[in-house]
């Protein structure tokens, strides 16, 4: 057998509780209706590309500290110090202000609402995609894996995209995602995790945890 398919097998069955405990932690978030994390993980999953999550992360968690989540603006989002950490800085606190305008009113945040009444994930992702500045397909599927709705679907960065090909499949890491490229690997992603009995919000953690040791977002 593939030794990265191996490896994934292995700590799939090694980890699966700590695994499924993050997994729920991840739903609860959905079922619970918490409102004010699903808008965390929308301003996180803006901030991640061609960023490292944990400055990402460390970055949201200051908005919150300081209440600059509901009120903030992209002038005073680049007054913390923890936006050094994300790439495109300038760009993206532009952008979390605009996706946050979308779904907060006087203060009351509607995101729930807004992005349930599309239907379910997969037609959730296509609206996100349309709507939300600086969200493709890879970091729509990050923020709805992150509120638990991540059950069938694929989040396709490079890093995945590498050990996909170890894997063997998919045979090259493409050039560029288009989302019909973006749906056609995701099918494989799919039928590969029905083969090894690992499932697809579960795919993403393990990798992350083969490379970094540990598990993150």
């Amino acid at each position: 057998m593939n030794r990265v398919i191996q490896d994934v097998k292995s700590i799939y069955s090694q980890k699966k509780r700590i695994i499924e405990e993050k997994l729920k932690g991840f739903r609860d978030i959905w079922e619970q209706g918490r409102q004010n994390d699903i808008l965390h993980e929308l301003i996180f999953c803006i901030f991640t590309p061609q960023s490292k999550a944990v400055n990402c992360w460390a970055c949201v968690e200051k908005m919150i500290k300081e209440n600059l989540v509901l009120c903030s603006t992209p002038a005073s989002l680049l007054c913390l110090k923890e936006i050094n950490g994300v790439r495109f800085k300038n760009k993206k606190a532009v952008y979390a202000c605009m996706a946050r305008d979308k779904f907060v009113k006087n203060k009351k945040i509607t995101i729930m609402e807004t992005i349930k009444a599309e239907g379910g994930p997969k037609e959730m992702r296509g609206w996100l995609v349309k709507n939300i500045k600086g969200y493709g397909y890879k970091e729509a599927s990050h923020f709805l894996r992150n509120i638990g709705l991540g059950k069938d679907i694929a989040i396709l960065d490079r890093h995945i995209l590498k050990n996909l090909v170890k894997m063997g499949v998919i045979r090259r890491v493409p050039e560029s995602l288009s989302p019909v490229k973006y749906l056609e690997i995701e099918e494989k992603m799919r039928v590969f995790s029905e083969k090894t009995r690992v499932p697809m919000d579960a795919l993403d953690l393990i990798l992350w945890y083969r490379e970094a040791g540990h598990f993150f977002k």
